[in-house]
């Protein structure tokens, strides 16, 4: 994916040609490799997983998921009616569409927050930035809590960036992400040139017994850190395979459809099967500051078959069942359109879509006004929404964590779940 600003720009589509080809190619997501049922008893005991669908720059809301056709804020394009009945998107969705009955919708999103780095920190830990202190954010949250002892792999992976090393915070550094670059590996996930497996693990048993003895009456929380880096390395090596890509067959490929997020999608969907607690994929650049229209043709053209396609799988194959999906950005956009036929930053009224795991789909909760300026009922902020992933997965978010003998908690306690959305 390139990371470019919209503002810069020199494309533009056809929207026409676009909607043509989109809707004439529908057919091309059908499931078509496996049985829904065979595979979700076996799997209704599995750990709960996440996959969050992170949408750099601020999707709009109005080209998105709630839609304002003939308003004057809601620009050129119509709605298409979902598999949901009385429920509409904007008619860039076509395939997401057709997934609707597995979708939860919140309308009434308001986080009041416009500036980007503060925004996807509420988006990303729940809480708004606090000097000197750093939250832990839910993918390494989740990773420490739902990731199982018998898990052997990273609790928390990046596909397309988007992860930072202070992430994890107080829960310590095994539970930072990993990224993934493209659809590359880890890095150093093989033994060096020269080194052979059975060397390897005679260093590794010397190191243990040399760490085993230094730990002896001294704190143990930096040195524990560090022997389960050691330990989580050595596990990640034994299941290097499961970053092996090239085993994606093209059958696959081409219902996924082309480009990076569809290759990407494709990626999360292997490492949600292998067993990795918390994905993350990244999808750029959304903030159209100019040229809105054409830039989101753009870039849901990209998202929205691969995406599509995800959570149909997800479904047939018993996955969906045990993992939620969210789809977020740090905001969504104005409804006003600027001088360059963009829109701007936008946290008053704006849109977060959740599917799976603990989920209630084809609900749509909340709503805007006619020209999508406010929220005009069930209005919710960050808040609401980390209660709702916490309860949709089955943690208890009004249980706070605990860090130097001081409470800190995993949401606003002035807040509470979304219950219209949760099964």
């Amino acid at each position: 994916m390139r990371d470019r600003r919209a503002c810069g720009s020199a494309a533009h589509f056809s929207r026409r040609g676009f909607l043509q080809t989109g809707v004439g190619a529908m057919g091309a997501v059908g499931f078509t490799g496996m049985t829904a049922a065979s595979g979700a008893e076996a799997l209704a005991g599995q750990q709960k997983q996440v996959v969050v669908f992170f949408l750099a720059g601020g999707v709009s809301q109005l080209e998105t998921w709630d839609p304002k056709p003939g308003t004057d804020t809601g620009g050129p394009f119509l709605t298409i009616p979902t598999s949901v009945p009385g429920t509409h998107f904007c008619e860039l969705l076509p395939y997401t569409a057709q997934q609707a009955h597995h979708l939860a919708v919140i309308r009434g999103v308001n986080t009041a927050e416009d500036d980007h780095g503060k925004g996807a920190y509420i988006m990303q830990y729940g809480h708004r930035e606090t000097p000197g202190f750093q939250y832990p954010s839910l993918g390494s949250a989740f990773a420490q809590q739902l990731t199982t002892p018998s898990n052997p792999l990273p609790g928390y992976l990046t596909i397309n960036g988007g992860g930072a090393t202070s992430e994890p915070s107080f829960l310590g550094p095994q539970f930072a992400p990993i990224n993934l670059s493209g659809t590359n590996p880890p890095a150093n996930l093989k033994l060096p040139d020269g080194l052979v497996e059975e060397h390897d693990r005679r260093r590794r048993e010397l190191r243990a017994k040399l760490s085993g003895r230094f730990v002896q009456g001294r704190a143990k929380a930096e040195t524990e850190a560090y022997n389960g880096s050691f330990e989580q390395t050595a596990q990640l090596l034994a299941k290097k395979d499961v970053f092996d890509f090239t085993k994606i067959t093209d059958a696959d490929k081409e219902r996924y459809g082309k480009g990076e997020f569809a290759q990407h999608c494709l990626m999360a969907r292997q490492l949600v099967e292998s067993g990795v607690t918390f994905t993350k994929v990244t999808h750029t650049n959304y903030d159209t500051h100019s040229e809105n229209f054409n830039f989101h043709i753009e870039q849901l053209g990209e998202f929205d078959r691969p995406f599509a396609t995800f959570i149909q799988d997800l479904a047939e194959r018993g996955r969906l069942a045990n993992t939620l999906v969210i789809v977020m950005s740090e905001f969504g956009r104005t409804p006003r359109i600027n001088h360059l036929v963009g829109r701007d930053h936008w946290s008053k009224a704006w849109s977060v879509v959740v599917a799976g795991c603990g989920i209630k789909g084809g609900a749509v909760v909340g709503k805007t006004n006619e020209n999508g300026t406010a929220v005009s009922d069930r209005e919710v902020n960050g808040g609401h929404l980390f209660h709702t992933y916490y309860k949709a997965v089955g943690l208890d978010s009004s249980k706070a964590f605990w860090h130097e003998g001081r409470p800190f908690n995993k949401a606003d306690p002035k807040t509470e779940a979304i219950s219209e959305v949760l099964a």
